[in-house]
């Protein structure tokens, strides 16, 4: 059977994804061999780029093959290169690589130039790229003189580099005179440009030696500007200022950049403070894989960009003082680029075919055609060629055919140029690959049969796996179309021999792989993270599980390197052991287990770790109003990074001795720009923090007092609630001595009536966090306000706030109140509501008070009655009563609740609930059981709930099998306890149902069993009859029995197998039985013998004993029991797998009329 192309709709995992880029490279690298005629194709050439060093030879290569070998020819800037009149030029034999020898004379930029290589047989002329020649260059600095720089603390400052211009363009780096980098920061870093940006100046920036060097990686030289002179003058820095940007100039700039190229954009601001860089992309996001940031953030990169990175890039700069932008809009456009590039195409005679050449740029490139090297315009006629845009199409093709075409796609930005040859060959099937390779495969991974074949017309492929050649099925595994079967999951049972089969009209070319499937290598037992101090041992575990065929081989690393070559470490089968751990013995250790086949590996950390040791040497400087800049080093970080640092600080005129957190930045900052507040005596300390906790505390700074200033805020929550009905609390939350920014803190509270016409009145405060106003009417909305004051002036206007002078209890109950009962435990209750002003305060809510009270005595007995509460919140005109007892009478008022208390209760309303359903009788005993009648007591229900109308019993005999008789139903009047049942049956078990009944309906019943007594008598007669079951005569017929039906049986199963068991194969070739049923082609299983017999039950007969006592049951396990169904199947070998199916019946068993031999169940039945 030919396996199927793999469906393209076909969806994929995505750990195939490696696989089948595999399987492409596969296809697209199938070659005709090479002792097969064919036209040449370029193999190896010189990039079309091509930089030389113009102290060595030159090399352009240009390697081809063929068949007849091609020749080759050159052409330099468009017309003929004769390399034989040039004594300095030679062509590698066999090939047309060319060597120009400049070492011993000539220079270098006498051959610069555009050269194309051609290679040519009898079917076809490929050419090369345009391969554009130049030697490399790397002049020096033009002669300048620099005069020292000189400017104040925090000035901006911008070293021009301007290196010469080189081929390729030089890498720029700062160093000193003694070759050491120059460090760069937010504040200091150098452009795309090469210049050195200062944001503002240090006194530390003075120096000589400021050096730019530019490195030529062609020529491997090195060459230097003129040292620059920096001094910065260290008296008080500037006035800050807010960001400007150094580079670009102005709020706009325009940039363009290639497709698949890096765009970098750069943005670098001075000001004071350092200002940091933000980057955003309008109408859009920043692709988030191929993002990056360079330079402190100041420069943004992205990576393999594309048309859809066009747009508009914003860069913000930002400071304390404010922020600027400058928009950057991006272009991006794009050279030649292949769609679809055209491939060899092998056709026998009289085939038709295509070549297809399709590439997209921007702008859109021009596709032109060629044909062995020449523009296809003006090329030979070939009547099976038709040209239709960027496609080539060939119909009835011949020998001469054959050809080499070249496509041509080309714009502004550059061309793409590809070399496809037309082959016309009839060739019968080859297969390339090996015979008997043997593949080894790990299980549960894909397996990869190499078929490599050839043939002109392409050959069908098929494979087989097995001696006998079983087809594959197209389900399970992949043909791909390069001859590949894969198996996308290989099992133990994929092992064996595969047979590819190559076929076309010419002829047929088979060969025979081997597959073996090892089972994967395994870490059972990986290594753990492991977190040890100095001087300590630990131990690493790797164990493996591996194929027994297959070699192992565990191997530890360190950091993905050798383990050091140290006596501590100790390698034992799957051990590691380091002994007197150090600080240099922290990183990864990874067990690798390898085979042939296959390899995994486990790592596990290592942390020789400490807390950091605390940062010294803390330094304040730009001591300005409002900011300072605290530096400091840092401690040693005992080889746990520091993740930040914590800055905290101390208010020795507030609040000597406590230290509040400042802010934090991050580990590697060791510099801190800080907000300072007014009238504060600050000093600083510092804490480093990594994953294992924070270091000591460094020594506090220096002291620093910032001058006084109005406060900035004003006290928050201010509320304003009354305590008495006639008075108003205002309370607010002070603020602290950091918060009050001067000496004099006073608070000014303000107040006056909402909805009054009067004017604010006010009064001033200090050291308390409430004023009371007194006099005020009972709950009248009041706004409020509270500000700060000091020495210096006032806070900003504060927010209004709203309060309301105390609440009084509400005056006036609800009116209207009515009670709606719904049923024996639920009522509604309705009430208007109270007027608001007459609640005197906030609304809370309604509350009802309900209780149950005896009618006439409502009034005499209210003291000593338990009263219910329900509050419903809000201003409801209504609520439900729940969980009332059904028949009786009830007394409620409502109440109007307010945050002051309730108000008075409206007139007690009465209401009575309707009868319910009784509860259970309390009790029910039987006592004096005879013969034939038992005797019933009871209790009646604890909650009747209305008046009992009536009791009704319900009983009936339960059966030795528990099996319920007739139900009978009595009913007894109300005002009974006890009822006698006679006429019952002697020793006979009953269970009886009672409940009581009220108009409303029947209660909930309680249960009970007795039993009535036995009759002596009749006990006595049945003692001494002889259980037959206990005899041994029974016993002995039955063992004959059972050894009879297993006879039976045997001579039943050869009857049926007869014939012994046959081969799939020669089943299919013998002539068809009339008796044999053929094999089912849905499940595979054979059919079976059958007759009308199989489809008759058998019944089990009776063996209840006449004199109608009760025996022990029959066992369930007889075979009498089952009947033989139409589910009995036999397999090859004639062995029974069905299984005993049938129901089981009481009646006798009926006669059995077969002419076979007797069933075993039939024997069995005709011996009971």
């Amino acid at each position: 059977m030919q396996l199927k192309i793999m469906p393209k709709k076909k969806r994929l995992p995505a750990g195939r994804v490696a696989l089948i880029l595999f399987l492409c490279q596969m296809i697209s690298a199938l070659e005709v061999p090479l002792d097969l005629v064919q036209p040449p194709t370029i193999t190896q050439q010189s990039p079309k780029d091509y930089i030389i060093d113009p102290r060595e030879n030159i090399v352009i290569q240009c390697e081809a093959k063929g068949k007849p070998p091609p020749s080759f020819s050159w052409t330099r800037n468009g017309t003929h290169f004769d390399i034989d009149k040039d004594p300095l030029v030679t062509m590698k034999p066999g090939s047309g690589t060319l060597t120009i020898n400049i070492m011993s004379e000539g220079k270098a930029e006498t051959y610069e130039g555009v050269y194309q290589c051609t290679a040519r047989n009898e079917r076809g002329a490929a050419i090369s790229n345009n391969i554009v020649v130049r030697p490399s260059r790397s002049p020096l600095w033009t002669k300048e003189k620099l005069e020292p720089i000189t400017l104040r603390n925090g000035q901006s400052l911008v070293l021009p580099c301007r290196p010469p211009l080189g081929l390729p363009p030089p890498i720029i780096f700062w160093m000193d005179n003694s070759f050491q980098r120059l460090p760069q920061s937010e504040r200091v870093s150098q452009g795309l440009n090469g210049d050195l940006y200062f944001s503002n100046v240090l006194p530390e920036d003075t120096r000589e030696d400021y050096i730019c060097y530019a490195r030529f990686n062609h020529t491997q030289t090195i060459q230097q500007k003129q040292p620059i002179s920096v001094k910065v003058i260290s008296a008080k820095p500037n006035r800050e200022r807010p960001p400007t940007f150094l580079t670009p100039e102005g709020n706009t700039s325009n940039k363009e950049e290639l497709r698949g190229n890096v765009l970098s954009l750069e943005c670098i601001a001075e000001g004071l403070p350092t200002p940091v860089i933000y980057w955003i992309k309008e109408d859009g996001t920043l692709p988030t894989n191929r993002t990056f940031y360079r330079n402190f953030k100041k420069t943004l990169q992205i990576i393999q960009v594309s048309e859809a990175d066009s747009g508009n890039y914003q860069c913000i700069a930002k400071n304390a003082l404010g922020a600027i932008h400058h928009t950057i809009s991006v272009t991006v456009k794009a050279a030649p680029y292949w769609i679809l590039a055209p491939q060899n195409l092998v056709l026998s005679p009289g085939e038709d075919g295509s070549l297809i050449c399709r590439a997209n740029g921007n702008p859109k490139p021009r596709i032109s055609w060629l044909s062995n090297g020449v523009p296809i315009e003006i090329a030979p006629d070939d009547p099976s060629r038709k040209i239709d845009g960027d496609t080539i199409i060939f119909s009835n093709v011949q020998e001469r055919s054959s050809a080499v075409y070249q496509c041509n796609a080309s714009n502004e930005y550059g061309y793409l140029l590809a070399n496809a040859f037309v082959n016309v060959l009839a060739e019968p099937p080859r297969i390339l690959t090996s015979a008997n390779t043997l593949y080894q495969v790990i299980a549960n991974r894909p397996a990869l049969l190499d078929c490599a074949f050839f043939g002109s017309p392409l050959p069908t492929i098929e494979w087989f796996k097995g001696a006998k050649g079983s087809a594959l099925r197209d389900d399970i595994y992949v043909l791909h179309e390069n001859g590949t079967l894969e198996i996308p999951v290989a099992q133990k049972d994929s092992t064996g021999t595969y047979t590819c089969v190559a076929r076309n009209k010419l002829g047929m070319a088979k060969n025979e792989v081997h597959l073996e499937i090892k089972d994967p290598t395994r870490i059972i037992k990986q290594p753990e993270y492991a977190v040890v101090q100095r001087g300590s041992t630990v131990s690493f575990e790797c164990k493996v599980k591996h194929d027994h065929t297959l070699t192992l081989t565990i191997t530890w690393l360190k950091d993905n390197g050798e383990l050091p070559s140290d006596g501590r470490f100790t390698v034992d089968k799957d051990h590691l052991e380091v002994a007197d751990v150090r600080d240099s013995d922290g990183g990864a250790y990874t067990c690798v287990a390898n085979t042939t086949l296959d390899m995994v590996s486990a790592s596990a950390v290592l942390s020789v770790v400490d807390v950091p040791n605390p940062p010294f040497d803390l330094e304040l400087t730009d001591q300005l109003d409002k900011s300072v800049q605290l530096s400091w080093t840092p401690g040693d970080d005992n080889n746990n990074p520091i993740i930040k640092f914590i800055i905290e600080y101390e208010d020795a005129m507030h609040e000597a001795g406590l230290w509040h957190h400042q802010t934090e930045v991050p580990g590697m900052q060791t510099t801190a720009q800080l907000k300072l507040s007014p009238y504060v005596n600050y000093s600083f300390r510092v804490m480093a923090v990594n994953s294992l906790g924070r270091s000591l505390p460094s020594e506090p700074s220096e002291q620093y007092l910032t001058k006084a200033a109005e406060p900035d805020t004003n006290p928050m929550a201010v509320e304003g609630l009354g305590s008495e009905p006639d008075n108003l609390v205002i309370t607010w939350k002070p603020l602290n001595g950091f918060e009050s920014n001067g000496p004099g803190l006073q608070y000014k509270v303000s107040w006056r009536q909402k909805d009054g016409d009067d004017e604010w009145a006010s009064v001033v405060v200090a050291n308390v966090s409430k004023y009371i106003v007194s006099g005020t009417p009972t709950f009248v909305p009041y706004l409020i306000k509270v500000q700060a004051l000091n020495d210096v002036g006032f806070a900003p206007e504060p927010a209004v706030v709203m309060g309301h002078s105390g609440e009084d209890l509400p005056m006036v109950a609800p009116g209207n109140v009515h009670v709606n009962v719904v049923n024996s435990t639920l009522a509604e209750v309705n009430w208007d509501p109270v007027p608001l002003k007459s609640i005197r305060g906030h609304l809370q809510g309604y509350r009802i008070y309900y209780w149950k009270a005896q009618e006439g005595s409502l009034k005499r007995n209210r003291r000593h009655i338990e009263k219910k509460i329900l509050t419903f919140q809000g201003n409801k005109t209504h609520g439900m009563l729940p969980g009332l007892e059904p028949f009786s009478h009830y007394a409620l008022n409502v109440r109007v609740v307010n945050g002051k208390g309730e108000g008075p209760a409206s007139p007690d309303r009465v209401f009575n609930t309707p009868e319910g359903v009784p509860s259970a009788p309390s009790s029910l005993k039987i006592i004096n059981p005879t013969l034939d009648s038992l005797t019933l007591e009871w209790d009646p229900p604890s909650r009747p709930n209305g008046i009992l109308t009536e009791y009704t019993l319900k009983y009936q005999p339960i059966n030795s099998t528990h099996e319920l008789g007739p139900l009978v139903d009595l009913k007894i009047p109300a005002n009974k306890t006890r009822w006698t049942l006679k006429n019952l049956n002697f020793s006979t078990r009953y269970k009886f149902y009672f409940y009581a009944q009220t108009a409303a309906g029947s209660g909930s019943q309680i249960t009970e069993e007795a039993v009535t007594t036995v009759d002596e008598g009749k006990l006595a007669m049945a003692s001494r009859q002889v259980d037959i079951a206990t005899q041994g005569w029974f016993i002995g017929l039955m063992c004959a029995v059972a050894l009879l039906i297993l006879i039976l049986l045997i001579v039943c199963f050869i009857r049926r197998n007869k014939g012994g068991k046959y081969p799939v194969k020669e089943k299919e070739d013998a002539h068809a039985d009339p008796e044999i049923q053929p094999m089912k082609e849905d499940d595979g299983t054979f059919g079976e013998y059958s007759d009308a017999e199989d489809h008759k039950p058998l019944k089990k007969g009776s063996r209840t004993p006449s004199d109608r006592t009760v025996k022990k049951e029959d066992s369930d396990d007889s075979l009498v029991d089952y009947g033989e169904g139409v589910n009995g199947q036999f397999n090859e070998d004639g062995s029974f797998i069905g299984q005993y199916s049938g129901k089981k019946e009481k009646e006798p068993a009926e006669g059995n009329e077969s002419s076979e031999a007797p069933s075993p169940v039939n024997a069995m039945n005709s011996f009971v």
